[in-house]
C-alpha cells in the first residue's frame, strides 16, 4: 500500500530568509510545490556587509506569521488540511532558528499537527528532489555560505560524511574574497557578475591540501592571498581578472574533491545507477555548476541540481524533509530544541571532528 499523501508547512528561519512553503508528497512520491515564499533581509544588512545576527532575528519575528499566511493562501489549503508542521531546527544562527522554531511548534500544537523539527542541512541535501524524480542513494556535494562538504545520502535521515571542509565554506570564502574587492553585499553574486569581464589565467592562487588524498576542502589560504593581492590592484579590469581567477580556484577545488568521492562512491556502488547531486547556494554559480556538470559526466554520474530558487535558502526543502519524514513514521516532540551546530552525520562530526567540539556541540 502506498503511504498516506503528506500536505506540509514549511518554515525556514535559520539565517537572514524568512520563509515558508507548503508541499504536498503524493503516494507515490511525486512532488508538488503549492507555494513558496521568501522574504529577503538584503536591505537590513548591507550597511553592514554581512548579516547581523540580531538584526536577523528580529527581522524573522516581526514577518514570519504573514509569510506563513501568505504561503498558505497561495497554496490555497488551510491548517486543516495539512498534515504536519516542519520547521528549521538548526544548524544556524540560532536567535533566528528559535523564531521559525516556536512559530513551528505553537502552530502544531494549536492545530493538533505533528511537528517535524528539520535539518537545515538535510532540507538542502533533498532539495534536487523538488524538482525531479531522484531515487535514493546519491552523492551529494552540498556547497553553501556555512557548508562545504561530500555526502552519501542512502535515504531520510541515512548520511555519511565523506569530506567537508577544515575551515571557511566555498560560500563564504566567496563573500569574504568579495568584500576584499570592495564589492557590495551579497558578495558571492556580486563577484561571479565582476568575473564575467575577467580572465580566469591571469592570477595563480594556492592549491590546498596538495599533499592529501582525502575529501576535504580547505579555503582560507586562497581568501588570504586574494586578499593580499587585491591590496595591490590598479584598475577595474584586475579586479574583474582577480574575481576571475578566485572563482576558477574555487570551482577547481571543488570539482577535483568531487572527483575523488566519485571515484570512492562508484567502488562502493558498482553495478548500480551513480548520481552527483549539488545543492546550496554555490551551485547558483554557473562557472561552478559547470566545472561540476563536466567532472561527473567524465565519471559517469548523472548530475542533478535543484533549480536556482531552490538553491539558495527556502522552505520548500524543509516542508519536503518534513513531509518524507512523516511518510516514514517520524516526527518530533515540542519540546525540540533549537540547534547552531547540528551535523548531519554526527558519528563522524564526533569521532572525527573537522573542528574542535565547543560547548555548542560539533559542527559540520
Amino acid at each position: 500500500m502506498s503511504p498516506i499523501p503528506q500536505t506540509v508547512l514549511g518554515l525556514e528561519t535559520s539565517c537572514d530568509e524568512t520563509a515558508a512553503a507548503v508541499v504536498r508528497l503524493a503516494g507515490d512520491g511525486a512532488v508538488e510545490v503549492l507555494s513558496s515564499v521568501v522574504a529577503s533581509q538584503i536591505a537590513a544588512h548591507a550597511p553592514f556587509g554581512g548579516v547581523v545576527p540580531e538584526i536577523a532575528a528580529r527581522a524573522h519575528v516581526e514577518v514570519i506569521e504573514a509569510i506563513a499566511e501568505r504561503a498558505l493562501a497561495e497554496a490555497g489549503v488551510g491548517y486543516a488540511e495539512l498534515t504536519g508542521v516542519a520547521a528549521t531546527a538548526g544548524p544556524g544562527l540560532v536567535g533566528g532558528v528559535m523564531v521559525g522554531l516556536s512559530f513551528g511548534k505553537a502552530a502544531a500544537l494549536a492545530r493538533g499537527l505533528p511537528l517535524v523539527a528539520v535539518n537545515h542541512l538535510e532540507g538542502h541535501a533533498l532539495s534536487a528532489r523538488l524538482a525531479a524524480r531522484l531515487a535514493y542513494p546519491f552523492l551529494l556535494l552540498l556547497v553553501s555560505g556555512g557548508h562545504c562538504q561530500l555526502l552519501e545520502v542512502a535515504g531520510v535521515g541515512a548520511c555519511r560524511r565523506l569530506g567537508s571542509t577544515i575551515d571557511d565554506a566555498a560560500g563564504e570564502a566567496f563573500d569574504k574574497i568579495a568584500k576584499t574587492l570592495g564589492l557590495p553585499y551579497p558578495g558571492g553574486p556580486a563577484l561571479e557578475r565582476l568575473a564575467e569581464a575577467g580572465d580566469p589565467d591571469r592570477f595563480p592562487l594556492p592549491r590546498a591540501l596538495l599533499g592529501r588524498k582525502d575529501c576535504d576542502f580547505s579555503f582560507s589560504g586562497l581568501k588570504t592571498a586574494a586578499a593580499r593581492l587585491a591590496e595591490g590592484l590598479a584598475s577595474d579590469q584586475e579586479r574583474a581578472d582577480l574575481a576571475a581567477s578566485v572563482q576558477a580556484a574555487i570551482a577547481r577545488q571543488l570539482a577535483e574533491r568531487s572527483e575523488r568521492a566519485m571515484a570512492l562512491y562508484a567502488r562502493e556502488h558498482e553495478g548500480r545507477d551513480l548520481r552527483f547531486v549539488v545543492a546550496g547556494g554555490v551551485a547558483a554559480n554557473a562557472t561552478v555548476r559547470r566545472r561540476l556538470t563536466e567532472a561527473a559526466t567524465a565519471r559517469g554520474f548523472a548530475f542533478t541540481a535543484p533549480p536556482l530558487a531552490y538553491c539558495t535558502d527556502n522552505a520548500a526543502m524543509i516542508a519536503l524533509a518534513g513531509a518524507e519524514r512523516l511518510a516514514a513514521g517520524l516526527s518530533d516532540s515540542l519540546d525540540a530544541p533549537a540547534r547552531p551546530r547540528w551535523p548531519l552525520d554526527e558519528a563522524a562530526a564526533r569521532a572525527s571532528p573537522t573542528h574542535v567540539p565547543g560547548r555548542k556541540g560539533a559542527k559540520a
